[in-house]
């Protein structure tokens, strides 16, 4: 039998590489990856121990074939004095039924044979004492306490109803198990430790039927399982505890390791931003930092986490014109602005759109940074023709129909454009009645409520145009040819500390029209503005080519632990 531990210290850097990112995190959840190698190492310990190659088998010890009649013997005599019903024999167990060769003085029989499953006791919320000594367990777990027990002595508690399948173990003097889960106290010869790694092996979970899954007992009682010597059992649970600290120390040092790689990503990325000076030695200091990174980017992006870092990073120095190098035959954004002002003059006077109370001038306490020469700030506000919400159509979602006029919502709104698998529209009538609320080409649109806040993107010449709801906001540029600078700055973390930090409202956050147009916005050159959008999209392609390589190893060091565990069972 070769050793667990060599196999663990063999292949360690695909236990500690395997790695993939959840599916489900919550904002600002430090769980986003998932040591995948590591969870699988797991469940090849458990699988070894229940398949008896965990632990070499000792002839001394007590066949598994008496320990079961032993058992028998119990389970009739507690029939005999009506302490439990008589059980519906259980069919024979099938040569397929067998998943592996059993070692020497181990048995095979089926779940209900060994274990009886209890159905658990009611008790309400309102029942409980909640400062008693004895743990309430429901499907899933603790929910609190009571005074008395329906369980006496430790058992495994197993899920029926909701988390079904899903496992815990009380070890002390008693427990109550509410009815919406089982209690298995294991008879006298299966060590409770044992039976409780052993029932993670079976698969539990995967019993569960219907909408709110239940576990039902007779299907969990046709479940083959291996039996070893009591003696054997012990010795098992003591090497699987061994080998579980290890993984425990390799989660850590994974953890340790991923966390000090972002850290150091993080603080190198923020030399790049941190200066605000535009002057010759902050130039002369961000070059260095640049190519201290430059020297060590295979090294340092090697994680999705570090790969969003330099996203934002290069989308918080393209904001800051650090990304390209300033031209001084272009026309100053002071020029750009007097000329966006004249034109909104001109629209006003036209009255093709409203007059706006004067916004006040950006003070130096407002500005965050010092702007390279030829840059300015100015209030969005300022910027646009329009800047406001949609609105919802007279009667809501019934004036919705099949097919016309897209109404965007804030679930169509992403970053890298609209997705418009769930789409609603309304009709040319419905349209026409919302006129203020139209969208054109070039618009940007941001979502300013809820949790999608801060999304942006520019709605694209190929629809023509769209209707939007009053979760998202329109854009519309004076200068339209802005417009892909403007979402870039939208999305970088100047703009979106300030969507964060100035949203209003209790319940749910959102942006106003009069918070909105108040953001202070840096604008460059427009020739320069051009330049950057360029820039951006060559580096972001990168990065989507950096997360490519990181998908293709993460794929090779998964398949690399399937196949470790696969040799090592077979």
């Amino acid at each position: 039998m070769a050793g667990v531990e060599k196999l663990i210290t063999d292949h360690i850097d695909v236990w500690t590489s395997a790695i993939k990112k959840r599916n489900a995190t919550g904002r600002g959840s430090n769980k986003k990856i998932e040591l995948t190698g590591i969870k699988k190492l797991r469940e090849l310990i458990l699988e070894l121990a229940v398949r008896g190659k965990l632990v070499p088998q000792d002839a001394s010890d007590e066949p598994a074939s008496v320990l079961l009649e032993k058992i028998a013997e119990e389970k009739a005599q507690l029939i005999a004095d009506k302490k439990i019903k008589k059980q519906k024999p259980l069919p024979k167990i099938t040569d397929e039924e067998k998943p592996f060769e059993l070692p020497k003085g181990w048995s095979e029989a089926r779940f209900g044979e060994v274990y009886l499953m209890e159905y658990g006791d009611n008790l309400p919320k309102p029942k409980r004492s909640d400062t008693g000594e004895y743990m309430v367990y429901g499907s899933n777990g603790v929910v609190g306490s009571h005074n008395k027990s329906s369980v006496q002595g430790p058992c495994i508690v197993i899920g029926r109803k909701g988390s079904a399948g899903a496992l815990n173990l009380s070890k002390d003097d008693g427990c109550w198990v509410t009815d919406v889960a089982y209690s298995v106290t294991p008879p006298n010869g299966v060590d409770l430790d044992f039976a409780f790694k052993q029932f993670h092996t079976l698969g539990l979970t995967t019993l569960g039927k219907g909408i709110k899954p239940g576990l039902n007992r007779n299907e969990a009682n046709l479940v083959v399982i291996s039996i070893p010597p009591l003696a054997e059992q012990q010795r098992i649970v003591a090497k699987v505890d061994e080998l579980m600290a290890l993984c425990d120390q390799l989660e850590q040092q994974t953890e340790q390791s991923l966390s000090a790689h972002q850290t150091l990503v993080e603080v190198l990325l923020a030399s790049l931003t941190s200066d605000i000076s535009t002057d010759g030695d902050s130039n002369e200091d961000f070059q260095t930092s640049w190519q201290r990174i430059a020297e060590h980017f295979d090294v340092l992006f090697t994680t999705e986490a570090s790969i969003e870092q330099l996203k934002q990073t290069i989308l918080q120095l393209a904001v800051m014109g650090k990304l390209v190098p300033q031209n001084p035959n272009d026309e100053p954004a002071s020029v750009l602005l007097e000329k966006i002002a004249e034109e909104k003059a001109q629209l006003i006077a036209e009255k093709k759109i409203k007059k706006q109370k004067p916004l006040p001038a950006i003070t130096d306490e407002e500005k965050p940074f010092e702007l390279p020469t030829g840059w300015a700030f100015e209030r969005l506000g300022n910027l646009t023709s329009r800047l406001g919400s949609g609105s919802t159509p007279r009667g809501g979602k019934s004036a919705y129909v099949d097919t016309g006029i897209i109404f965007l919502r804030s679930q169509n709104v992403w970053n890298d454009g609209l997705k418009l698998n769930d789409t609603a529209y309304i009709t040319e009538e419905t349209h026409h009645k919302m006129e203020n609320t139209h969208v054109f080409p070039n618009d940007v649109l941001l979502n300013i409520t809820g949790a999608s806040l801060g999304r942006s993107t520019i709605f694209p010449e190929k629809l023509v145009t769209a209707n939007v709801s009053q979760h998202v906001t329109i854009i519309r540029l004076l200068e339209t040819s802005m417009c892909e600078f403007v979402h870039l700055g939208i999305k970088s973390p100047l703009v979106q500390k300030l969507v964060w930090g100035r949203q209003v409202g209790m319940a749910i956050e959102g942006l106003s029209k009069k918070v909105l147009e108040q953001f202070e916005f840096p604008v460059p050159p427009l020739a320069e503005q051009h330049r950057i959008v360029a820039k951006v999209d060559e580096l972001m392609a990168l990065c989507e080519q950096l997360k490519a390589r990181l998908a293709d190893a993460q794929t090779t060091q998964l398949h690399l632990a399937d196949a470790v565990v696969e040799n090592a069972l077979n």
